[in-house]
């Protein structure tokens, strides 16, 4: 499973032309991609770790500044572009198998006490976000077992 986090100031998400999720002040934009191979532990621990990190003003997590999170679900982000000039899809996981887990995240975020916007899974979606910092981060399951790199 893979997170871009991005701190904002403000975000909203529009589905056919209806904001339906949006948060001001302080908190996390997610984008959360699902790969074919993820599980729900995977989700549980990618959730457990972005409500934990410490990369809000003055260091503190979204737990610890009572800060929201719009969560947005994006299978772009397993987009394979070694071969050719047309993305592969191979390792998103689809509709069936990645919207539950979506929830799942979304849901361990909430029981963490972040309070959880979201967007709609499968819509086309406009996302609008004052990006703070900007401060952007990457977070895969796959790395969160190995050794640190660099």
């Amino acid at each position: 499973m893979r997170a871009v986090l991005q701190r904002a100031r403000s975000a909203s998400v529009t589905v056919d032309g209806e904001v339906v999720g949006a948060f001001d002040g302080e908190g996390l934009v997610i984008l959360l991609g699902v790969s074919t191979e993820d599980t729900e532990a995977e989700a549980v621990q990618l959730a457990a770790k972005v409500a934990g990190l410490r990369i809000l003003d003055g260091e503190r997590s979204l737990v610890e500044a009572s800060a929201p999170a719009l969560v947005i679900s994006q299978f772009t982000l397993y987009g394979d572009v070694r071969k050719g000039r047309r993305p592969s899809w191979s390792a998103a996981a689809r509709g069936d198998q990645a919207e539950p887990l979506y929830e799942c995240f979304a849901g361990e975020l909430g029981t963490a006490g972040v309070r959880v916007e979201r967007g709609v899974f499968r819509a086309d979606m406009d996302v609008a976000l004052t990006n703070a910092g900007p401060f952007t981060l990457v977070v895969d399951t796959a790395d969160l077992a190995g050794p640190r790199r660099g």
